[in-house]
């Protein structure tokens, strides 16, 4: 199995019963966020983005599945703290280029309206 498969397979275990606003499996955002993305780090990096915010797994969970420090350094500023400031997060996460690339093509699917039914 491939870093990225792999990484693919704890993202989706890790959102397994998880759902949007719109009611869609939580899986398919960050699978959507890969798509948009053209490396293989970036694309191992956004379907993981979301799984230290919004999940149990931590930085330390991810370390033991084999992730490497790039990587892993790259999730951590993808992931705001407690009690940080949005503009603070912003600046720390800038200055990962990894986590920048990835932050802006999950802004974009965000943004992305004709991902829900009715907007």
């Amino acid at each position: 199995m491939s870093t990225l498969e792999r990484a693919i397979a704890v993202a989706a275990r890790a959102h397994e019963g998880q759902y949007d606003k719109g009611g869609a499996a939580y899986i398919l955002h960050p699978l959507r966020v890969m798509m948009r993305v053209s490396t293989t780090e970036q694309r191992i990096v956004a379907v993981l983005h979301d799984v230290i915010e919004d999940t149990p797994l931590t930085l330390s969970d991810l370390a033991r599945e084999g992730f490497a420090l790039k990587i892993l350094a790259a999730l951590l500023a993808l992931s705001r703290r407690e009690g940080e400031a949005y503009q603070d997060f912003v600046v720390r996460l800038g200055g990962d280029p990894l986590a920048r690339t990835v932050k802006l093509a999950d802004l974009a699917d965000n943004s992305d309206l004709s991902r829900i039914p009715c907007p």
